[in-house]
């Protein structure tokens, strides 16, 4: 039997993307493969982004972002855009789905703070991906 995989896909894959993969990864450990990417990749890792999710036991230093690869999501189980920059051309296959994040900052939050709710949000989103892709009730 295969492991169930996932592509997450932010614009930049700098932020949010990144912390689903890793939060992904944390969660379901090896039983997903996980693999994000950005529509526009930034150079670098966000580093507010790291920091949050380093504060939960995940560390993205080994992390760059990445463009899309086709090939990838042909193969892959779910495509998992986050925000409504993002979009990625549907292919036959994949389950794709679209997850408009908490934007802290349209309240006025930002900082290390708006990643704290940003983390928070996409961990729940992840947790209940994870229990789906088992086969089991979140």
């Amino acid at each position: 039997m295969t492991r169930p995989s996932v592509l997450f896909v932010c614009v930049k894959n700098g932020g949010k993307s990144q912390m689903a993969a890793g939060l992904m990864r944390k969660t379901a450990g090896d039983s997903v493969e996980v693999h994000s990417a950005g529509t526009k990749p930034a150079g670098t890792v966000n580093a507010l982004s790291a920091q949050a999710l380093l504060e939960v036991g995940v560390d993205l230093s080994g992390e760059q972002p990445k463009p899309i690869d086709p090939d990838l999501v042909s193969r892959i189980d779910y495509v998992i855009t986050l925000g409504s920059e993002a979009n990625v051309d549907p292919v036959d296959g994949p389950t794709f789905e679209n997850w408009n994040t908490d934007e802290p900052s349209e309240r006025g939050i930002d900082g290390i703070e708006r990643m704290r709710l940003v983390r928070h949000d996409i961990a729940a989103r992840v947790e209940e991906l994870a229990s789906r892709m088992r086969g089991t009730d979140a």
